[in-house]
């Protein structure tokens, strides 16, 4: 991966995190992604600190669609490329809650920021392509889209809001792989592929943001879960194999492709 750039959302915890720091060991130079700026300084000194000086980081709230705007920009100045770019930043509210811009939370964060940073930074990627031979986007969805249905009179979800907010959470992934199947459609012949992938069930700060029972129940189940390091390897795979080259429009699990449920 050396003299590659890659962009990693959510690249400050989890399977974001251990996915920055596989890939920077790699050679690539990674910009990594998140809300804090505190936590950002740490993952790129974390990552200098083994070895690999080109890491750096952009900060974004990417449930606010202008700060979305905002960190495709700042990219395109500090970047002539863009090998892989990685949508991984995602979220699980157990109630209904609005983003800045007035969007259901789960909706905007989960599926939104995909759509919108893939699509201001696209004729990056596609330049990238033609002239580095190929570029990637692999968008982090989950097995949770099994069973999700959209309603397109309801996308905010202000009449169907279920009581735990798992039907949010699936509907919002089941977003994403409609996305990447459509997006690879339309990059057809492009030297762009775009992948989603289930990462499994892995033990992170994932759903603590919902109050103490959450915290509790996440850290008992994070015994029986995942390393982020094992969650990230579907992630990595998919940005750096050449197993992979030329492939697109697939959803993967365990670094193989796997069917979708029906309604993606």
């Amino acid at each position: 991966m050396q003299n590659k750039t890659i962009l990693i959302t959510g690249a400050t915890s989890g399977i974001g995190r251990a996915s920055a720091e596989e890939l920077a060991r790699m050679g690539a130079t990674v910009v990594v992604v998140g809300r804090s700026e505190a936590r950002c300084q740490q993952v790129v000194a974390g990552i200098q600190a083994v070895g690999n000086p080109d890491c750096a980081y952009l900060l974004a709230n990417l449930s606010d669609m202008g700060q979305v705007r905002r960190l495709a920009q700042q990219f395109r100045e500090r970047y002539d490329r863009l090998d892989v770019l990685l949508n991984n930043a995602g979220g699980y509210f157990a109630a209904r809650q609005l983003s800045p811009d007035g969007f259901e939370l789960t909706f905007a964060l989960n599926h939104l920021s995909y759509f919108l940073l893939t699509s201001l930074l696209r004729d990056l990627l596609e330049s990238t392509a033609a002239q580095h031979g190929e570029a990637r986007i692999v968008n982090v969805a989950s097995g949770a889209h099994a069973g999700a249905r959209l309603d397109f009179d309801d996308l905010q979800s202000e009449h169907s809001y279920d009581r735990m907010g798992f039907g949010v959470y699936g509907r919002s992934k089941l977003a994403n792989l409609l996305f990447t199947f459509e997006l690879a459609r339309r990059l057809e012949g492009s030297a762009v592929t775009a992948n989603a992938l289930h990462p499994g069930f892995v033990g992170s700060n994932f759903a603590i943001n919902n109050g103490w029972l959450y915290r509790v129940g996440m850290r008992i189940a994070g015994l029986f879960a995942k390393s982020p390091q094992e969650g990230a390897q579907t992630s990595v795979y998919l940005a750096t194999s050449p197993q992979v080259s030329g492939v697109s429009g697939q959803y993967f699990a365990d670094y193989q492709p796997v069917h979708a449920a029906s309604q993606a």
